[in-house]
């Protein structure tokens, strides 16, 4: 039997507001058994609701968190089925809602113009555990996405990953987003060989980071990670975004978080009025287009 995800915290207010237009740039939706076709290799299903339900909790935790804006992003749980993507860019509004798909190394013109048509900015792939799409496909793709305004984003880690991946992230002819700052191995400190080149190619503007995800690696109240994200923000602010990977899918040993308190680390780290702007705001608004 396929085990299902522990249900996500009702969230708190942030202690700080978030400016006007901020946006949550990583969060996933979900539905209920039989609304979305799963995929057949997922290795496990969501919490209980369904779709109604669960779009009812996104709204309510947006407007608990002060946000305006939302990049929903496509769960391995759905495959290279978008539709449930498409739909969640419709229900919450086309104007303030973006998505990133999961699509396979043959994906074609057709296809990904009706991504593109549905707001859906940008393809995902997983380097550290495999899936759909491969690096080799999103490089060979990578000409059509720009010629659609789209751009690639990935899971690394980059302690094992960055020094292999460098050049050709260099070279992409579209911005390259990197997930959850990069899935660090904190213990080995932000002078890490692996940090520092992708804390070099996010100060060059060569990739994107989402400060995202903090909670997979640490516990609240997440201060383990200030060092990393103080590192990426100050290097280039222009670069991050943040992202609350709400509902918490595939969580291992992980402690499901407070998004609220998510919010809050991140102003812990990251304390200039500009950087925050920039990072919740500005950013998010130039790369999705809003």
């Amino acid at each position: 039997m396929i085990p299902k995800a522990t249900p996500p915290l009702s969230p708190s207010a942030p202690i700080v507001s978030p400016p006007s237009n901020a946006c949550d740039s990583h969060f996933h939706i979900v539905a209920g058994e039989g609304e979305f076709e799963r995929y057949a290799h997922r290795v496990e299903d969501p919490s209980d609701g369904t779709y109604l339900d669960w779009l009812g909790r996104l709204r309510n935790q947006m407007n608990v968190l002060g946000l305006s804006r939302g990049v929903v992003v496509q769960s391995i749980l759905y495959g290279t089925d978008n539709s449930i993507v498409a739909r969640t860019i419709q229900e919450m509004g086309a104007d303030n809602y973006r998505g990133v798909a999961v699509v396979p190394d043959a994906v074609t013109d057709p296809e990904l113009d009706s991504l593109r048509d549905a707001g859906i900015m940008g393809v995902r792939m997983n380097y550290v555990h495999g899936g759909v799409m491969s690096w080799g496909g999103a490089k060979a793709m990578a000409n059509r996405l720009k010629d659609r305004g789209m751009h690639v984003q990935m899971l690394i880690n980059s302690h094992d990953h960055m020094a292999e991946l460098a050049d050709d992230i260099r070279a992409m002819p579209v911005p390259v987003v990197l997930d959850h700052f990069g899935w660090p191995d904190l213990s080995r400190g932000v002078n890490d060989p692996g940090f520092i080149l992708l804390r070099q190619l996010v100060q060059e503007g060569a990739a994107w980071v989402k400060l995202s995800g903090c909670f997979r690696f640490c516990n609240a109240p997440y201060d383990q990670a200030d060092a990393h994200i103080a590192s990426l923000a100050e290097a280039n602010s222009e670069r991050c975004l943040w992202g609350s990977d709400w509902p918490y899918l595939m969580m291992a040993d992980a402690i499901t978080p407070d998004p609220g308190k998510l919010l809050d680390a991140l102003y812990r780290a990251v304390s200039s009025d500009v950087a925050r702007h920039r990072i919740m705001s500005a950013n998010p608004e130039f790369l999705y287009e809003f």
